[in-house]
């Protein structure tokens, strides 16, 4: 087997692997998410290696074009590293990252998990009821607020099954709506990222360098922006909420006859496709000219 520079090993995953680091910026109450980092990690980085620069330049830039913002971080799994928490409270930025369940946790979570059982015996579904404690971790600064979802989660055929979820935050809303409201917005990029993978298939890495493999998670990065540029002007169309994989197939594999001359380079296109009107509209709302 021949390993290419940065390919390690993730016990985690079982495998050999690479371990890109992704970053979504969205503005508002806008439901898109839009990729704005991508970078490689070798297979065995910790899930929290890079974070700190890419969200300082993230940070950066978003200032200067807004000065007055207001910054809200939202971080999976894995990021709850005190030297990412000591960032995030420096630079004064709203924050809700995850964090993985322990003993002393589970403990103070434990009155809110019986009554979830309660509930979920009595209803026969999956129930949830949520709390908080002000915790420090013997790695931490600081305390900080730690909200908990004690849910037990029933599936027909299968026992009742305890899920504890924590989140550390800074903000000062009710558990039940850090958690739901702002915490589960995770969802939508987690969509993202199966695009990314199974539509433009980001984990073609196999170059010897490792330099070279980052070049092509940027590029395919790059060719993800465009995707998502092509399905906002598909605006009430057919393709408006469209995976990239279904744009490719409705908007981008068409047949063209090719004329070029010295001045020009002329696309003959068909005159009549099963989505030509949306071709039509993603076109002009991109610069196109009808002519």
């Amino acid at each position: 087997m021949r390993f290419h520079a940065g390919f390690r090993f993730n016990s985690h995953y079982d495998t050999w692997c690479y371990l890109p680091l992704l970053a979504f910026v969205s503005f508002n109450d806008e439901k898109e998410q839009y990729l704005c980092a991508a970078v490689l990690r070798p297979g065995n980085a910790p899930a929290s290696r890079g974070a700190i620069g890419i969200l300082w330049r993230i940070l950066q830039r978003v200032w200067a074009a807004f000065p007055k913002a207001r910054v809200r971080v939202r971080l999976d799994g894995g990021f709850a590293d005190p030297l990412l928490l000591d960032f995030l409270d420096t630079m004064g930025v709203e924050y809700v990252v995850a964090m993985a369940k322990n003993a002393v946790l589970n403990r103070w979570a434990e009155p809110q998990m019986e009554q979830a059982r309660q509930f979920s015996q009595a209803s026969g579904k999956t129930e949830h009821v949520y709390g908080e404690a002000r915790y420090r971790a013997g790695s931490w600064s600081s305390e900080r607020r730690v909200i908990f979802k004690a849910e037990v989660v029933r599936q027909e055929g299968k026992p009742s099954k305890d899920n504890p979820r924590f989140v550390i935050t800074d903000l000062k809303q009710r558990p039940q709506g850090i958690y739901e409201q702002v915490y589960c917005q995770r969802g939508q990029t987690e969509n993202h990222l199966k695009e990314l993978h199974y539509g433009l298939e980001i984990d073609r890495t196999s170059c010897t360098s490792f330099l070279a493999n980052q070049f092509r998670v940027l590029m395919t990065a790059a060719a993800y922006v465009l995707m998502q540029e092509i399905r906002l002007r598909a605006a009430r169309t057919p393709c408006a909420r469209a995976q990239v994989w279904m744009l490719r197939e409705r908007l981008l594999k068409l047949g063209a006859h090719v004329v070029r001359s010295v001045r020009r380079v002329v696309l003959h296109l068909p005159h009549s496709f099963p989505f030509l009107d949306t071709f039509r509209q993603v076109a002009l709302a991109l610069g196109a000219r009808a002519g």
